[in-house]
């Protein structure tokens, strides 16, 4: 059973810099089919794919955040990290963390999409004012 929780969210002013986890448990990391992202979801928008990372430690970004966000894991698998620099308020929303155990073969935006996702955490706000 595959369990996801993100902490680290925050208030912040625009420009700063902020960090969040996710503790994973249970993906099967040494199957080589397992992924995990980050995605975000702003009040009034749908849920958007920010970071992907294959089990190999292959990265996808959306070009909304390339360059000012950085995925990254433990070798077990155990956690996930996002770092997040030069934060706008744009950066704003809810921030989830999410796990496939299959399906994670995708290039480029479709590794991004909400869909390929079965589990999910329970979400951490992150607010950047202006």
């Amino acid at each position: 059973q595959v369990h996801l929780v993100e902490s680290g969210g925050g208030s912040v002013q625009s420009g700063w810099s902020l960090n969040l986890s996710c503790a994973a448990s249970g993906i099967p990391h040494r199957s080589g089919q397992s992924c995990m992202a980050w995605f975000r979801q702003a009040p009034g928008k749908e849920r958007e794919g920010v970071a992907f990372m294959t089990v190999f430690g292959s990265t996808i970004y959306a070009e909304s955040v390339e360059g000012r966000f950085i995925v990254s894991r433990d070798n077990n698998w155990s956690m996930l990290y996002l770092q997040m620099s030069s934060l706008k308020p744009a950066d704003t929303g809810v921030y989830y963390c999410a796990a496939a155990t299959s399906g994670c073969v995708c290039g480029g935006s479709a590794c991004l999409q909400s869909s390929r996702f079965r589990y999910w955490g329970q979400g951490t706000q992150v607010t950047v004012s202006s």
